[in-house]
């Protein structure tokens, strides 16, 4: 007789991180909260629980410089993600300062540029539409494109070296040697690329958000060339992946329920608080990382000083201590105080457009798309274990319908 033995939370993290995981990550999220707190054979720290993980986001102890070894740029070269106070907030008021009056009161624009690429598909009969290669990824690159004044033809570029860094977020023990010499070469590649941005701008500067941070209003705050270049790497790469991931699983999320899909088509208000239960049950980024700055109490333990601190926001947002049923999908799932945006001093700066996206796309796809099914259940799944979402999600679909046509 064998008796099954418990896994570590260094099992429980390496599954999680398994590609053959990626489909369905969420069984070991569950076995991760048994122990919410749980130290890792590398002396890290694993926090799976909601509460314990929105304590350490709001926590000064608990630091966004990582003291990553593998992050070999110095600090004042990092992006405002990996800044502590005052650095940080800094940076982020002169971002936030630009960004956010350039985004408002674009929800007709979205609506269109929704509109147009669905357009392509119309027709008489049945059809295919690959909701990520047609619709998500198109959808932020033009958008984050226009708002920063990058010419559109340059997206299959910049698409490239953002699938490579993005790669990079991941932990360095998944990556081949290849993979860690091409997320060298594209740092360098988007440097090149970025510098000939602003070059450009700094001789014909106009009315976008790089011209912005470059002659920002406050002369006190224009960032330093180094600083400005890894910004513009930031918002230009941050920009769009995450808003793929949600668009994607968000229609994931609706092909496998047709009963809430069918809700949305009818009622399109919806769309707001299911994007809200999107980013909580499937959410587009899985988990983020902390460094402790001095010895931290939680939930009755004590995380030391100089530990990394692994946050599965993931797992926290299926913690059944905060929230009822947490594996259910629940469009109108009140008082969802997610970790889908992170929390704390480095909540998501593109949280509004983000929403706005996935909102008007989704709610798209519910109203024009007649009798839409899964090509394949589940999809292939990017290599990504962090920034997670499927590569390809194939639909096939009865009828396109004209945009304006009622709701069948």
């Amino acid at each position: 007789m064998t008796t099954a033995t418990t896994p570590s939370a260094t099992d429980l993290f390496a599954q999680a991180l398994r590609y053959e995981n990626r489909a369905d990550p969420y069984p070991h999220y569950a076995q991760m909260l048994r122990h919410p707190v749980a130290r890792m054979d590398d002396g890290s720290w694993l926090i799976s629980g909601y509460q314990e993980i929105r304590q350490l986001l709001h926590d000064p102890r608990s630091s966004a410089d990582r003291l990553d070894p593998q992050n070999k740029a110095p600090k004042a070269a990092r992006s405002l993600l990996l800044q502590d106070p005052p650095r940080h907030d800094q940076l982020r008021r002169v971002v936030t300062q630009e960004f956010i009056p350039r985004i408002m009161g674009m929800r007709d624009h979205l609506g269109e540029l929704v509109a147009r690429l669905l357009d392509a598909h119309t027709g008489t009969g049945p059809g295919q539409l690959d909701v990520v290669a047609d619709l998500a990824y198109p959808l932020p690159v033009t958008v984050i494109c226009e708002l920063l004044g990058v010419p559109r033809e340059d997206e299959p570029l910049f698409g490239s070296l953002a699938r490579r860094l993005t790669r990079g977020l991941d932990p360095v023990d998944t990556q081949t040697e290849e993979e860690l010499r091409e997320l060298d070469a594209a740092r360098g590649e988007l440097i090149d690329y970025l510098e000939g941005l602003i070059a450009q701008r700094r001789t014909s500067p106009g009315d976008d958000l790089l011209s912005g941070l470059m002659f920002h209003q406050d002369p006190d705050q224009v960032m330093d060339p180094i600083q400005l270049r890894v910004t513009l790497g930031l918002l230009l790469i941050a920009g769009h992946e995450t808003t793929v991931n949600l668009i994607a699983n968000g229609t994931l999320a609706l092909l496998r329920n047709p009963d809430v899909l069918a809700r949305l088509r009818t009622d399109p208000d919806l769309a707001t608080p299911l994007v809200e239960e999107v980013l909580r049950y499937d959410p587009p980024v899985q988990m983020s990382g902390r460094s402790a700055l001095a010895d931290i109490d939680i939930a009755g333990t004590t995380i030391p000083k100089g530990s990394r601190i692994r946050l599965m926001l993931a797992a926290g947002n299926r913690d059944a201590n905060r929230f009822a049923d947490p594996d259910l999908f629940v469009p109108d799932r009140r008082d969802n105080a997610h970790l889908g945006f992170g929390g704390g001093i480095h909540y998501c700066i593109g949280a509004t457009l983000a929403r706005a996206e996935a909102q008007i796309a989704l709610a798209a796809i519910a109203r024009r798309l007649q009798s839409p099914r899964l090509v394949t259940d589940p999809p292939p799944y990017r290599e990504n274990a962090i920034l997670r979402g499927p590569e390809h999600l194939v639909v096939a679909f009865e009828r396109l319908t004209p945009d304006g046509a009622p709701a069948a």
